[in-house]
């Protein structure tokens, strides 16, 4: 358990590099001197880099690299000290990675910040900014830790970006109100003022971004108010149209509105008579207004309370299917469109007539567009089937593909409308097409999973047919009970043949793995009627196998008790071999319980020849070779001395055990006659020394649980001051614990844990108030595991706690007896018992500390 020790010297010696060409040389004398020179020095760096990497570089003392490692932080000199310590020094090593890898991380990040920047500017000299790359580029700088400089920047051109984005949507909404206005048939005054606006957002640096379908909407809204407002060219003088100022398609709107009062035609031949406000056409061509005077008009209508309702909902749906076309949702404003038709209302005012026409109008253009723009993605859908074919899909990804189109074609009707019927005609046709491939696979792979069934059938019903046949069998022999008698006495019946029997249940267990897929209807019927029939089939010739299994290894027993040296054992072990043989012919095992035991048969014949060579071919003359170099090794373990301190000793005295084992070992058989005698020799030197390493062993382990002992006498000290009103001072309790001994690794981790978690909860009142609880809870637990330590020990617990012994006794005994598990063992349970934070009182503190004398005098 001392090995490390051994081995720190050589480690901390080979860690120590050659002084560097003009670096100060470490003061000589003895090593403490030279560790207080050298930590004198890492003391005085102040900051100095080169120092400290000239003093890491030269220096023999692990503490004193690591102080001086402190002041190293540019990445030039971490990386020359991580090449020099890197496989010398894992303390500096790791604290030079760390703050190489921060150094990293950083240079990373603002790298990933100036493509960031750069990325941004890019985008704000292109033309044509979309915001999804603004939002790419905003989710890329998310991620990024840039610095304050870097980020500064970023935000100064992400807000040019914003004000691009905002120009842009300012644009497109100055658009959208125009064309709305335009579509209001404005005054000539109003239509220019909307045309030079027009021109204006047609020069604005944004243009790009407006749609061209908007662009087109608005040429083309700007030439039909344009033509519409153009006065009518007449050779005579103007008509009455233009001078009273009524548009065609007003006039022809109100001509809608307005009742007809007039007559019936006076005969076949005769003209209409125009109502008032209609254009009548003159034998010239020109068109005028009816002279006739106007009909006084009726008596304003008065609506019902129930007519103002209707029409108010009705005005609402209008509104609601306004606000459908504005966002784009087309089906719905379709919806919406269908309700109004179905609706009853009272009479409409011209406007409302007016504006429902213009929402109509509306929905009826873009339902074309709508229309015209499935068409072309149907046509896109069609001409994407045709071109599978020429993929080279797998059958299934072609099945998927075909299925999605479909899938595609079904949502466009939903969207724009039924397709034309010969469109229709021409997508089912190239689906039909080129799923044609698929649908021939999936139809061959039916009909392979057809025929594969037809094949498990047969194999169940050949196996039904074997289950017949071996019942016939086996009631022509006498019937089971007498076939498992005769087995039973080692002589197989003649009558039944449980080889052509394995045979055939091997076959049809192979065809049956052989057998491809079949249908999930068939494959779990005929799983359960081949395993039915295969379970029927196997049960005699299982039971039949394990009376062979155990006659094999009978026969085995027999020959590992033959004696090698009786002059009748060959002629034995031959009589075996061929009875093993005529069992292996009558009924063949499973190949892996056969190999097994013929593995073991033969083993045990093989060992039966080699015993008998070794005792034939034995010389007298080795044997007094190999006692006479026993006797060697046994003088030489007599007249060992070592000298040093006990480590040495104990390092010396394990390696002359190990060499003389070894030597021993390899020394060989000795006469029977001096070979007790020589045994009992090195025995008895072999025990001296043991004895001697053992006594060591004991007192080092007196001072290593002293040592853990006291160190826990300070964990637990620090855990009542924490529980208490005390104030903690970590420096203190830090020293308290520099100025005891060292530890073995796991305990001196596990011990400083607890130390440390009780010096950092003592930093924080909250968290000291839940650790002193925590302290408190586990009081009881550390006295359970006090008691099961002193049960394993053997150590009295005292009056007050033999109830609580005698219940933990059968605890332990009913956990060892269910587990059936090794317990763990006494260290470790010490050491678990050291790692749990809780109060003790002075009897539990005595009562550990028995332990640990315990564990020092038995030297564990």
């Amino acid at each position: 358990m001392f090995e490390f020790l051994f081995k720190q010297p050589a480690s901390q010696a080979s860690v120590a590099g050659q002084p560097s060409p003009g670096g100060s040389q470490a003061p000589l004398g003895t090593p403490a001197e030279r560790r207080a020179a050298q930590a004198e020095l890492a003391r005085n760096l102040a900051g100095d880099e080169a120092a400290a990497v000239e003093l890491i570089l030269n220096s023999e003392f692990a503490d004193v690299r690591l102080a001086a490692a402190e002041h190293v932080v540019s990445q030039d000199a971490l990386e020359k000290v991580q090449q020099a310590v890197r496989n010398s020094d894992r303390r500096v090593a790791k604290l030079v990675q760390g703050r190489l890898d921060a150094i990293r991380h950083v240079q990373a990040e603002q790298k990933q910040a100036q493509a960031c920047i750069a990325l941004a500017q890019r985008l704000l000299a292109d033309e044509k900014l979309t915001p999804n790359l603004v939002a790419d580029l905003d989710r890329q700088w998310k991620v990024v830790d840039a610095a304050p400089s870097a980020a500064a920047e970023f935000t100064h051109v992400r807000e040019a970006l914003a004000e691009r984005l905002e120009a842009q949507v300012s644009l497109q909404r100055a658009m959208i109100d125009a064309l709305a206005a335009l579509r209001q048939h404005p005054d000539p005054v109003e239509l220019e003022r909307l045309a030079s606006e027009h021109a204006a957002h047609l020069a604005s640096p944004e243009r790009g971004s407006l749609p061209r379908h908007l662009l087109n909407d608005f040429n083309a809204a700007l030439a039909a108010e344009r033509a519409a407002q153009q006065p009518v060219a007449s050779p005579a003088a103007p008509a009455p149209a233009a001078a009273v100022g009524v548009e065609p398609n007003r006039a022809k709107g109100a001509a809608a509105s307005a009742v007809d009062d007039a007559g019936p035609a006076p005969g076949a031949g005769a003209a209409p008579v125009p109502t008032h406000g209609e254009a009548v056409t003159h034998a010239d061509g020109h068109e005028a207004l009816a002279a006739r005077p106007p009909r006084p008009p009726k008596e304003k209508h008065k609506p019902s309370p129930a007519e103002q309702e209707a029409n108010r909902h009705f005005m609402d749906l209008v509104e609601a299917m306004e606000a459908a076309l504005a966002q784009g949702q087309l089906h719905i404003a379709a919806e919406h469109d269908k309700t109004l038709k179905e609706s009853k209302t009272g009479r409409l005012s011209p406007a409302q007539a007016e504006r429902v026409a213009h929402v109509r109008a509306d929905l009826k253009r873009l339902s074309d567009w709508a229309r015209w723009g499935g068409n072309i993605s149907r046509e896109e859908l069609v001409h994407a089937v045709e071109s599978l074919p020429a993929e080279g899909l797998g059958m299934s990804e072609l099945a998927k593909k075909v299925g999605s189109m479909r899938e595609r074609w079904k949502a466009l009707d939903g969207v724009s409308g039924a397709a034309p019927k010969s469109l229709w005609e021409k997508f089912d046709a190239a689906c039909t097409a080129a799923y044609a491939p698929a649908a021939a696979h999936f139809k061959q792979l039916a009909d392979e999973r057809h025929a594969n069934a037809a094949k498990a059938q047969q194999l169940v019903d050949e196996a039904n047919a074997l289950i017949a046949r071996d019942s016939a069998q086996l009631e022509a022999a006498g019937g089971a009970q007498v076939d498992r008698e005769e087995s039973a006495s080692g002589n197989l019946p003649h009558t039944h043949d449980w080889r052509t029997l394995a045979s055939s249940t091997q076959r049809l267990r192979q065809a049956w793995s052989r057998l491809g897929t079949i249908d999930r209807k068939d494959k779990k019927r005929l799983d359960a009627a081949f395993s039915k029939a295969m379970d029927a089939l196997m049960a005699p010739l299982d039971s039949q196998r394990k009376i062979e299994v155990a006659r094999r290894e009978q026969l085995i027993e027999e020959v590992g008790k033959l004696n090698p040296l009786d002059r009748h054992t060959i002629d034995t072990l031959r009589r075996l071999q061929e009875s093993w043989q005529g069992h292996a012919r009558a009924l063949p095992l499973e190949r892996k319980t056969e190999q097994a035991l013929w593995q073991k048969f033969r083993a045990a014949c093989d060992q039966i020849f080699a015993r008998r060579k070794e005792h034939a071919h034995a010389a007298d003359h080795e044997r007094k070779a190999h006692l006479h170099a026993r006797e060697a090794i046994c003088a030489s373990l007599e007249s060992a001395a070592f000298e040093g301190d006990d480590k040495a000793v104990l390092a010396a005295i394990g390696k002359a055990l190990k060499e003389a084992a070894a030597a021993w070992h390899a020394s060989g058989v000795v006469p029977r006659a001096s070979e007790q005698k020589i045994d009992q020799r090195y025995r008895a030197a072999v025990g001296a020394l043991q004895s001697q390493a053992d006594a060591i062993r004991k007192r080092a382990g007196a001072a290593q649980a002293n040592a853990l002992r006291e160190k826990l006498r300070l964990v637990q000290a620090l855990e009542s001051a924490l529980a208490g009103s005390d104030e903690i001072g970590s420096a203190d309790w830090n020293s308290r614990w520099q100025a005891l001994a060292a530890l073995p690794a796991e305990q001196e981790r596990t011990l400083r844990t607890r130390f440390d978690a009780a010096l950092k909860a003592g930093e924080d009142s909250a968290a000291r108030a839940a650790y002193a609880a925590q302290l408190e809870t586990n009081r009881q637990r550390l006295l359970s595991e006090v008691l099961r330590l002193e049960i394993a020990a053997g150590i009295d617990s005292g009056a007050e706690f033999a109830k609580d012994r005698l219940k933990m006794q059968v605890e332990v005994l009913q956990s060892s007896l269910k587990s059936g598990q090794k317990p763990a063992s006494h260290a470790a349970q010490l050491l678990a018992l050291c790692a749990m934070p809780a109060l003790v009182d002075a009897r539990t503190a005595s009562r550990i500390e028995q332990l640990f004398r315990k564990t020092g005098a038995e030297g564990k």
